[in-house]
């Protein structure tokens, strides 16, 4: 099958969809022919708020490209200019087409902007009301969805390269608390930060907010972007992984961190209640001091047994089984 791929997050970007994204398109084309639309393919400029991600702007060559390739079924990932602008193409010409929900962004803009849920979630609801089926990440994003008009949403579950993320020697040796993700304001960073621990704080990963928080907290170790098994390393030998965001819809890195042998301790918001099992592989607790003592304790065995369940192949064959024939 001929299988065509809009998105305006790709690479170079650091983040979960990205990750997503690529291990599919990865397994996809053991079978299948895949091509990407992603913004590299057109003129774009920084968005001044995240500047890492890029805006493009001569989207309408994308459907030169859709014409040129003759996919067998279309899926459109994110809700950017890209997205935008096949998603009204498609819906003009009655061309099916699947979507994805991936990000809390109505959130993130608040957070970042100040703008009003109401607005964006509206947004949220005309884009994806174009689409035959919408992937979402987790039962509790999949509820929220629905309860602002969202519809024919389906789970998709997330996984983790077992390749490259596993205990490593040396791992029994847990000397710090660890954040992996992006380092800016919508991530709630701080709450972390300021937990009275007895071991270093290291936080790996850049963002808008990266020198901002290097600066006002210096007794925490900023490491920057780390990769493939050198950030399995990382994750192996911290006692916990703490994922303070109220805004996340699963998570990726959490796996991350459960095949490493490491626990994670959040607060019990979307994102975390779908993916820790409480005592098993972390724990998630309103006073998130109090879920990190708890997930201290969890066996790293337990942890690396659960990511385990997640396979990329699953992920892939879920992706499959929604697409829709044009």
């Amino acid at each position: 099958m001929k299988i065509l791929i809009a998105t305006d997050a790709w690479t170079p970007q650091v983040n979960g969809v990205v990750t997503t994204l690529t291990s599919l398109v990865a397994n996809l084309s053991e079978d299948h022919e895949v091509k990407i639309i992603e913004p590299s393919q057109f003129k774009s400029f920084p968005i001044p708020v995240y500047p890492e991600i890029r805006a493009s702007l001569d989207v309408f060559n994308a459907k030169s490209i859709l014409k040129s390739f003759k996919p067998d079924a279309i899926h459109i990932s994110t809700e950017g200019p890209i997205g935008i602008y096949l998603r009204n193409y498609l819906v003009r010409k009655k061309i099916p087409f699947t979507t994805a929900v991936h990000t809390k962004f109505p959130d993130y803009l608040k957070d970042l902007m100040g703008l009003p849920t109401s607005i964006t979630n509206e947004f949220l609801k005309w884009f994806h009301s174009g689409a035959q089926k919408t992937l979402v990440n987790t039962p509790s994003h999949k509820k929220e969805l629905e309860q602002i008009g969202l519809k024919n949403l389906k789970l998709w579950k997330r996984a983790v390269d077992q390749n490259i993320f596993m205990p490593l020697l040396g791992s029994n040796k847990k000397s710090y608390y660890l954040y992996v993700g992006r380092v800016s304001k919508e991530k709630n960073l701080e709450a972390f930060f300021d937990l009275d621990l007895e071991f270093p704080k290291f936080v790996v990963g850049e963002g808008p907010q990266f020198k901002e928080y290097k600066k006002k907290y210096p007794s925490i170790n900023f490491l920057g972007y780390r990769y493939g098994k050198e950030l399995a390393e990382i994750y192996s030998k911290a006692r916990v992984m703490v994922f303070p965001s109220l805004t996340d819809t699963f998570g990726l890195v959490m796996l991350e961190a459960n095949a490493c042998g490491t626990p994670v301790a959040g607060y019990p918001v979307t994102g975390p209640i779908d993916v820790i099992s409480q005592g098993k592989n972390g724990f998630y607790a309103e006073d998130l001091k109090a879920a990190v003592d708890k997930a201290e304790k969890i066996n790293p065995e337990d942890c690396v047994c659960f990511a385990n369940q997640f396979s990329w192949e699953q992920v892939t064959k879920d992706f499959i089984d929604t697409l829709i024939r044009i």
